[in-house]
């Protein structure tokens, strides 16, 4: 038996049923072009004969005198985790992201090995997908990524590839914080929090500047000052995905024109969405929303080491203007990126882990916090740049599915694939009713840029 790591045994404490703590991800084929009549028939029967799963597909958990050990499972039934299942008609993507909303809201079965896929097919269009989840304890974000890139491949001819849980898999990579992950962010907060006291001045000092800053700077982001909203409520089990995709050119074009950052104008279109969603449920805070963003802080062309730091971004939902909130959003991107360059790395950790903590604290007790240091959480990561396959059949959409938290009721998590930008929203269905007029929002945000930056 192999015990799981601290990190890894508080995914399996903060679990209860309002908050699943599994990951998914939401991936379109197109068919084949030889595709015959009986394609996903026969494509079913073929992921089937694949009954001996490899490490860490094979292992599940075992509890013992209170620590959790993996082991392998003796009897693994593929039937519990490979399911084929065909969408309602008429087949449209409403229907297919209902699908994965209702399975995205099950708690996973602790006595089998906690991974999951649904083979769907019915997508009109001659398409079918995979909804594939896991338990955030056995795979983090950068090893969901990895094994996206082992399974597909770039070359359209290729076949007799396996599905992922026949792969011969590496052993993990130890997480860092350069997966943008907010909730694994927070368990390496809770399993590190004597490292905090070395750091202690320089956080009181970047603490002190920063909510001087901010008093004397409403558009500067305080370390505690998000407002309340719909966003920051308990949450239940119960779960709504959407999601959609659009051209990088298309967001490049505005940053270009705009002079901002890529994620300058992501976050200008979620706030713009954000702020439009919130008119509709009469529910606009007066003061902006807070969003937490990973962002990386390299400056350099290395590939280790960890260099990026969970910051506050204004997300300017108070304003109207499509180019005032571009240069607010702008403004406390940069001073929260210019805040962490002064730091050392264990400095920037800390500080994130201060942001973090009423949150961890929250999650870990059950009690409320009293303070609100964000409201959602919008996360950018960088995916394929090339068209993948898998056994012939394009990889059309690849769309994340992620976690949302108590009081933190919306992540909305964005993958870039192929040239595209791909929006994957996740929030609890009861504390965010219609969440998915957010896409259209995001459309309006969009179109409102492109319109302020003169290409229109």
């Amino acid at each position: 038996m192999q015990p799981l790591s601290p990190v890894d045994q508080i995914f399996l404490w903060l679990e209860k049923r309002q908050q699943p703590m599994h990951v998914g991800g939401l991936h379109i084929f197109s068919f084949p072009e030889d595709a015959s009549p009986k394609f996903m028939t026969e494509l079913a029967d073929f992921m089937r004969t694949f009954e001996h799963p490899s490490s860490p597909f094979n292992r599940r958990l075992r509890l013992k005198f209170g620590q959790y050990y993996w082991e392998e499972d003796t009897q693994f039934d593929l039937e519990h985790h490979f399911r084929h299942v065909a969408l309602p008609k008429p087949g449209r993507i409403r229907e297919l992201l209902g699908v994965v909303s209702a399975n995205h809201s099950h708690l996973m079965d602790r006595e089998r090995p906690l991974w999951g896929v649904h083979l769907i097919e019915g997508i009109r269009g001659k398409r079918f997908a995979f909804y594939v989840k896991a338990h955030h304890c056995m795979l983090d974000g950068v090893a969901a990524m990895r094994l996206v890139e082992k399974i597909y491949t770039p070359d359209s001819a290729r076949t007799e590839m396996p599905p992922f849980w026949a792969l011969p898999v590496r052993k993990r990579d130890k997480p860092s914080l350069e997966s943008g992950d907010i909730v694994q962010s927070l368990a390496h907060i809770m399993t590190g929090a004597g490292k905090q006291i070395a750091t202690i001045p320089t956080l009181v000092k970047e603490v002190t500047r920063t909510m001087v800053k901010a008093r004397n700077n409403p558009d500067m982001v305080g370390l505690f000052n998000a407002p309340q909203s719909i966003l920051n409520q308990k949450i239940t089990g119960s779960r709504r995905f959407a999601a959609q995709s659009y051209p990088l050119d298309r967001i490049k074009s505005i940053a270009k024109a705009m002079k901002a950052t890529l994620n300058d104008i992501v976050l200008a279109i979620c706030g713009s969405a954000l702020r439009n969603y919130l008119i509709s449920q009469q529910a606009l805070p007066n003061q902006p929303l807070i969003a937490m963003v990973p962002m990386s802080l390299r400056t350099d062309d290395s590939d280790s080491g960890n260099q990026i730091a969970m910051i506050l971004a204004n997300l300017a939902t108070h304003v109207a203007d499509p180019s005032h909130r571009v240069e607010i959003i702008r403004e406390s991107v940069k001073d929260a990126k210019q805040m962490f360059k002064q730091m050392s790395q264990e400095e920037a950790i800390n500080y994130t882990a201060l942001t973090l903590a009423p949150t961890g604290l929250h999650l870990m007790t059950g009690m409320a916090p009293s303070w609100q240091a964000f409201n959602v959480v919008i996360s950018n990561v960088p995916g394929p740049d090339k068209p993948l396959y898998w056994n012939g059949a394009k990889l059309e959409g690849l769309y994340p599915v992620s976690i949302p938290i108590d009081h933190v009721a919306l992540n909305i998590t964005l993958v870039s694939y192929n040239n595209q930008l791909e929006f994957g929203l996740t929030a609890c269905r009861r504390t965010l009713p219609s969440m998915q007029r957010l896409l259209d929002y995001i459309d309006n945000g969009m179109n409102e840029l492109e319109i302020a930056a003169g290409l229109k």
